[in-house]
């Protein structure tokens, strides 16, 4: 994609920021914007013990923090699967199951609390935040369907069901997605941080704004700057960006469990990448260009490939194909050439240089509205995290679109969820106590 078509996005995507920024435009504004309440940022000496939750996909994490001085962070936790029953079930079950894991959790690490546990809640799906510690779901993403939570407030019906065990005493006294507790995990460490994003089986973003541009800003007086979530995975649902998208983004959307929303998300996160890459093959079959025209079984299966084979494929050094190749054996591909593999890489380059570009321009945007001159971007995600290349595409394309003058480094986060929430609860407590 050409800097111009990128600058034509960045337009776009500009445009659509300010009307969620906006009083009167939000409603109607795909890229939402909505206030975090988060405007305190870390100091580096948070302290204290504390709970927390990670839900944003098929896994979820509890987590036992502990933040001390010096920086000092010690870590334990534990990972539950969440079965697609539950996924697709309804929403007493889900809270349900995740107060039990919860209630087991703290229960093995013997912690014995006569008062209540602070635990940053770090849910990773659109919420529309309501103050600090409560937000209604606008909508499931990433093949969740759960009924009775849209529209209602995840906090209290996490509380409740907590509630249902008597023994257990938290409170939750924080409410944040990924992005926020990225952008916290990192400011903790390196106060630069402004914007945190995440390319995983996701994409969103979010950063830090000045009061006085948030129309319907209602926060509190004394603060000038609020992390805004962006929940820009559904920029595109309004069409913005009917001139971008392929076939193959058109055939991903009708099959997905949400047509016609988080339009942006389906082009560069991982859920969706694997599926790109599978419907590029079969063409490229069709053709006649790859493996003799013979169509191995697996691509015809939807969601058959995964993000991570677009990863492997690029790891190869150049001119070399072990990965490829290995990959084309597991799918019944026993005799590939050269040709083959090199096409098999120029397809898997095509899909992650265009996630990386499209996310690049939407961080450039950001650099650009906020015009601070020296900005650390705090990233996480398997996307991000795994890709032999993501990081420097990313660096490479923000260089070439960025207004002349503004600095910017790029850091992996180190569990922004966990780390994040705990430092977010921390900071929240102190002040609740203050």
């Amino acid at each position: 994609m050409s800097n111009t078509k990128l600058k034509q996005f960045m337009s776009q995507m500009s445009f659509c920021i300010d009307q969620g920024l906006g009083k009167e435009t939000q409603k109607k504004a795909t890229i939402k914007c909505w206030q975090t309440y988060v405007q305190d940022m870390p100091t580096g000496n948070e302290e204290g013990e504390f709970l927390a939750l990670d839900l944003g996909g098929s896994n979820f994490r509890v987590l036992k923090l502990e933040l001390g001085i010096n920086k000092y962070f010690k870590m334990d936790q534990q990972t539950y699967v969440i079965s697609k029953d539950l996924m697709i079930g309804s929403g007493i079950q889900l809270f349900d199951y995740i107060a039990e894991c919860l209630n087991n959790f703290v229960n093995s690490q013997g912690i014995k609390s006569t008062s209540y546990l602070p635990l940053g809640f770090t849910f990773s799906f659109p919420i529309s935040q309501l103050s600090i510690n409560s937000g209604k779901l606008v909508r499931w993403t990433k093949g969740f369907t759960c009924d009775g939570v849209v529209d209602e407030d995840v906090v209290k019906l996490l509380n409740k069901s907590i509630k249902k065990s008597k023994d257990l005493n938290v409170t939750i006294c924080s409410l944040l997605n990924d992005t926020v507790g990225t952008l916290m995990s990192c400011a903790w460490l390196n106060s630069k941080t402004k914007i945190g994003l995440i390319v995983g089986t996701g994409c969103n973003c979010c950063y830090v704004e000045k009061v006085k541009n948030i129309k319907s800003y209602n926060g509190s007086s004394t603060k000038e700057e609020m992390i805004i979530n962006l929940e820009w995975g559904a920029f595109g649902d309004n069409d913005e960006l009917s001139d971008f998208l392929t076939k193959y983004d058109k055939i991903v959307d009708r099959n997905s469990e949400h047509p016609s929303q988080q339009i942006f998300e389906k082009m560069v996160s991982g859920k969706y990448l694997g599926e790109l890459l599978r419907l590029i093959l079969l063409d490229m079959i069709k053709g006649k260009l790859i493996f003799d025209g013979m169509i191995p079984k697996i691509l015809n299966t939807p969601q058959s490939l995964t993000t991570n084979v677009i990863s492997l494929i690029e790891s190869d050094p150049p001119g070399t194909f072990t990965n490829s190749r290995k990959f084309l054996r597991e799918i019944g591909v026993n005799n590939s050439t050269d040709s083959d593999c090199m096409n098999l890489r120029y397809a898997a380059e095509c899909i992650s240089k265009r996630s990386a570009h499209l996310v690049a321009a939407g961080l450039t945007v950001l650099l650009n509205k906020m015009n601070t001159k020296d900005v650390t971007i705090g990233v996480d995600g398997s996307v991000y995290r795994y890709h032999p290349f993501y990081h420097q595409l990313l660096v490479d394309k923000i260089n070439e679109l960025v207004n002349i003058g503004i600095k910017f480094d790029i850091i992996l986060s180190e569990d922004g969820s966990g780390r994040g929430a705990a430092i977010l609860a921390s900071a929240v407590c102190k002040k609740s106590k203050e």
